[in-house]
């Protein structure tokens, strides 16, 4: 049996320690791009797949199914490789980016801890923060699709936790205002706004876009929250960035669809990726 399947098998087993296979996924990552240690790691959600190439010179590329722990993606649009990128920042020094596709969503039924699963690694390969990103549906009429929004703050609607027994965690200040003021020196004009995570993969109903509304969110989306909080766990720093999308159910006069979330992706792509590789380069 290979190192990958047995160590998969052992993440779906609950009496095993979900970061001894991330330090299996990490110990693999050093071996296959020959980089001993990554600092920053970036989990690049529907429309923010570009900025890969903008942040530096690709070092290596793994397909990210063959990597311990990690399956393929379900979802059409997701990257299902991992770069290691060379960073060279402002100042002449240098970092090392660990880009990992094929997020895991709690939809796929795969679950918690292969939600978790890439954050954990990027923590074992050494990385001190992580920046999620996340194509979501706008509570607000002026957010138009194709309106990147700095995640000040989240509501996990999703009924589960990525922690497991008595860890308990504060997640005051989860999503780091120290980021979010570097990102704005970046663009100052972001708008900063209140995540909600449900499960998915249904969409949302126009009530359940309400309800959200009426308990503080500015944007909806089926990702990101238990990524933030395991990465909090893990000992990184975190900043989110979302992508609107589209305007959520009951705000929008039109059908959802996914074909919409991704076209709203392609159109907005070089843009926010130009943005999110120069918000890294900063970091």
């Amino acid at each position: 049996m290979s190192t990958t399947s047995r160590s998969v098998g052992d993440l779906d087993d609950p009496t095993t320690d979900p970061f001894d296979v991330a330090r299996a996924a990490a110990d693999h990552i050093a071996e296959a791009t020959g980089v001993p240690g990554h600092d920053v790691a970036l989990v690049l959600g529907s429309g923010w797949g570009g900025a890969a190439e903008l942040i530096g010179d690709v070092v290596a590329e793994i397909p990210t199914h063959e990597i311990p722990g990690f399956a393929r993606p379900a979802v059409a649009g997701h990257a299902a490789t991992t770069r290691s990128i060379r960073v060279e920042r402002p100042d002449g020094s240098v970092r090392h980016a660990l880009v990992i596709g094929g997020r895991t969503h709690l939809y796929e039924g795969k679950g918690v801890r292969r939600v978790a699963h890439g954050v954990r690694t990027a923590a074992a390969t050494g990385c001190e923060t992580v920046v999620l990103t996340n194509g979501c549906g706008g509570l607000h009429i002026a957010w138009r699709p194709g309106q990147p929004v700095l995640i000040r703050d989240h509501i996990n609607l999703t009924g589960t936790s990525s922690l497991e027994g008595a860890t308990f965690v504060d997640l005051t200040d989860l999503y780091s205002p120290r980021l979010r003021e570097i990102a704005r020196t970046v663009d100052p004009e972001l708008p900063e706004g209140v995540y909600a995570q449900f499960h998915g993969p249904h969409y949302e109903t126009p009530a359940e876009v309400k309800m959200a509304g009426l308990m503080g969110a500015d944007l909806v989306g089926m990702s990101t929250t238990l990524e933030a909080i395991a990465a909090r766990h893990a000992g990184m720093e975190v900043l989110g960035v979302s992508l609107v999308t589209n305007l959520a159910a009951g705000i929008s006069p039109q059908p959802l669809s996914h074909e919409e979330v991704l076209e709203a992706g392609r159109t907005a792509g070089p843009r926010i990726s130009e943005l999110l590789a120069r918000i890294v380069t900063a970091l």
